[in-house]
């Protein structure tokens, strides 16, 4: 018989309803649980980002941070990422707030690295310009692969401000800041901002309309998270997901991974390419691969069955 996400989200709620637990996301924008990845699967994540890290590749601007090494497209990289973005107790949350078809925004790794400064203020769905206040229209999980400090850069966030309307709050990001390098900037610093402190293994997840911002690395040691964003079915993806993992290796994901990077329809035919279904396309590229006649391929494509 099958599991609801919620069932499947059990081990993870410490023995309190998963409503008790969406009550408490409605109302300030954020949820932590700890301990969630066990560490041997955080050692795994770590083996397969070393030689993406080792090539110390800094941030391009003040947002991505100039000392911070961000690593993209990590289902590209390594099978083990594909757990992450599926992961049952995130996803109960994602799909009860953004609905089944809702898709995977960005999935990136944060290495802030010691004497980051601190990350302009923002919230993540803001790409999508609907006057606040409104339903979010992402949700955000930040997975703690070090554990996440007063000192080292824990991600700061602003409990209840997914409910704010769309005034600009001092130190929100400009559009300066996706073209500056290293440029003196107002901190922001406020009364009611908190440090979402959480040792390694542990799980944040967050409203897409609550504003937050990464922390400055006062410590020696870097700071290492993965954060995997989702976004409703009918907003546009950061990362262009299908271009960013190959077809070849998109096969071979979980069915869910497949469809939350984009071979997925959001009802009625939102996705579609050339009127099919993009899971037939990709099984269709597939078929083409090991196939030496272009003229078979062809014939097999006018054969599949088109969306109503």
């Amino acid at each position: 018989m099958a599991t609801t996400a919620e069932e499947q989200a059990a081990p993870w709620l410490g023995g309190r309803s998963f409503a008790s637990w969406q009550q408490e996301f409605d109302r300030g924008g954020y949820l932590i649980f700890e301990r969630a990845l066990p560490q041997d699967r955080v050692a795994e994540i770590r083996a397969a980002l070393a030689p993406h890290l080792a090539r110390d590749l800094k941030g391009r601007n003040d947002f991505e941070g100039v000392k911070t090494n961000r690593v993209y497209a990590l289902l590209a990289k390594s099978p083990v990422f594909a757990e992450l973005v599926a992961h049952p107790l995130a996803m109960a949350f994602v799909d009860a707030e953004l609905g089944e078809s809702c898709l995977l925004s960005a999935l990136l790794a944060i290495n802030l690295q010691p004497g980051e400064t601190v990350q302009p203020w923002h919230f993540d769905d803001s790409g999508a310009k609907i006057p606040r206040p409104r339903p979010p229209l992402g949700v955000s999980t930040f997975w703690a692969i070090d554990d996440t400090t007063e000192l080292n850069g824990a991600t700061e966030i602003i409990p209840t401000s997914h409910l704010w309307d769309s005034d600009i709050i001092a130190g929100a990001v400009k559009p300066t800041d996706f073209r500056n390098r290293g440029a003196k900037c107002e901190t922001g610093d406020r009364a009611d901002a908190i440090k979402m402190t959480m040792p390694s293994g542990s799980l944040a997840i967050t409203k897409g309309a609550l504003w937050h911002r990464g922390g400055a690395n006062r410590s020696d040691h870097p700071r290492l998270i993965i954060t995997s964003q989702y976004c409703v079915g009918w907003v546009r993806q950061l990362e262009n997901m299908c271009l960013a993992v190959p077809p070849e290796i998109a096969d071979k994901l979980p069915e869910r991974v497949r469809e939350l990077i984009g071979y997925s329809i959001h009802p009625p035919f939102m996705g579609h390419v050339d009127g099919v279904h993009p899971k037939r396309l990709l099984r269709t590229i597939q078929a083409t691969t090991s196939s030496t006649s272009g003229v078979e391929s062809a014939s097999k494509m006018k054969r599949l069955t088109r969306i109503p």
